[in-house]
């Protein structure tokens, strides 16, 4: 099976180093395992002409997202510091020519791709991605990424509300399970919205 064409967007979320890199501040558990497989994907990607996209958190150092400031997370992506930037060994050349969605710049919570919630009044905002896809004539998304319970799950389930065919790679995410049995729970919630449960190993 050809997973990409020029109909196609990888859109890589989170892979920074508060989530990926085991001394980030909200460090999700083999996060650091997923790079390589991830670098592959991206390079299958653009040898189709699909899209290649990438997600960032972007926060101020104060927001409602926050648990110091009545949230429920550690700090973490601040915008500008080394938590917030990709995972040094993420594609330079990829990541250097593909759009990055920088999302919760406003301290808003940035769980999807697409979406942005203030986490006071609830009002949700769009992100340039669905634009930036409708304009590439995208009709499949792909998601990879970190993490499975939140940000993946988010992004995937907007893609689908959105009206893309969407897929995840189910060995190219990690969930942060706050609780016990979220990853799944996930992936479950996923698969019931339609979205499709592929491997990087499917040729």
């Amino acid at each position: 099976m050809q997973r990409y064409d020029a109909r196609t967007a990888l859109v890589v979320v989170d892979l920074q180093n508060d989530f990926a890199d085991p001394d980030g501040s909200l460090a999700v558990h083999g996060g650091a395992n997923l790079v390589p497989i991830i670098n592959a994907e991206i390079a299958m990607a653009r040898s189709e002409a699909a899209t290649v996209a990438f997600t960032q958190d972007w926060h101020p150092e104060t927001t409602p997202h926050f648990a110091k400031d009545g949230g429920i997370w550690p700090v973490h992506c601040v915008a500008g510091t080394w938590g917030a930037e990709l995972h040094p060994v993420v594609d330079a050349e990829a990541a250097a020519g593909a759009p990055r969605v920088r999302k919760g710049a406003n301290g808003e919570d940035g769980y999807s791709g697409f979406t942005m919630r203030d986490p006071v009044t609830g009002e949700t905002t769009p992100t340039e991605l669905e634009k930036l896809l409708r304009e590439a004539a995208v009709e499949w998304v792909v998601v990879c990424g970190l993490a499975t319970d939140y940000c993946v799950k988010a992004t995937a389930l907007d893609a689908r509300r959105l009206g893309f065919e969407t897929a995840v790679l189910l060995d190219a995410i990690r969930p942060v399970e706050l609780a016990p049995g979220d990853g799944e729970r996930a992936i479950g919630e996923m698969t019931e919205a339609g979205v499709h449960s592929w491997s990087t190993r499917m040729r």
